[in-house]
C-alpha cells in the first residue's frame, strides 16, 4: 500500500487573501502614520506658542490689560518666561516655526508653521487667542485660517 504524501505550504488563493489583507491595512494605517507624525511636529509650535502665551498671561496679570504692540514690549514677553521664539523679523530658532506674532492690545499669538512635511500645514499660520472670564482668568482658543482643524489642539 502506497501512503499519499500530504501536500506542504500555501495554496494560491491563501497568499492572495494574505496579501489583500496585508494591502488593506496599509491604505489604513500610512495615511493615520503620516497625520500622527504631522501634529507630533505641530506640537513643537503649540508648546512655543503656550510659553508666550503664558508670558502673555503674566503680563495680563501685572498690567490688567494687553501689551501695546512695540518692540519693547515684545522682547519682554519673549525673554519674561525664557522663550526665544523667532518674530517676523529675526531668524527662526525652532525646526517648525518660521515666524512668530504677538497682536498688540488683543494678546493674540500667531505662529507660522514650516517644514513638517505636510503642505496642507507647511506656511500655514495658528492663532492663539485669549478672552478673560468674568473672574479675570484667561482661556485661549485656537484657530487656523489655514490648516486643518484635524492638526490642531483640542480645546
Amino acid at each position: 500500500m502506497l501512503r499519499k504524501r500530504g501536500q506542504k505550504g500555501f495554496t494560491l488563493i491563501e497568499l492572495l487573501i494574505v496579501i489583500a489583507i496585508i494591502g488593506i491595512l496599509a491604505a489604513i494605517a500610512i495615511p493615520m502614520y503620516r497625520a500622527q507624525t504631522v501634529k507630533a511636529k505641530l506640537t513643537e509650535v503649540t508648546n512655543a506658542m503656550s510659553h508666550m502665551a503664558s508670558a502673555l498671561g503674566a503680563y495680563w496679570a501685572d498690567e490688567g490689560r494687553w501689551p501695546r504692540l512695540d518692540v519693547a514690549t515684545e522682547v519682554w514677553v519673549r525673554n519674561s518666561f525664557g522663550v526665544a521664539l523667532a518674530t517676523l523679523n529675526t531668524t527662526p530658532k525652532g525646526r517648525y516655526i518660521q515666524a512668530v506674532l504677538i497682536q498688540g492690545n488683543t494678546g493674540s499669538i500667531a505662529a507660522q508653521t514650516t517644514n513638517t512635511g505636510e503642505s496642507a500645514v507647511d506656511n500655514g499660520v495658528i492663532w492663539m487667542h485669549p478672552s478673560t472670564t468674568t473672574e479675570g482668568a484667561i482661556v485661549w482658543s485656537w484657530t487656523s485660517p489655514t490648516i486643518p482643524a484635524t492638526y490642531l489642539p483640542k480645546q
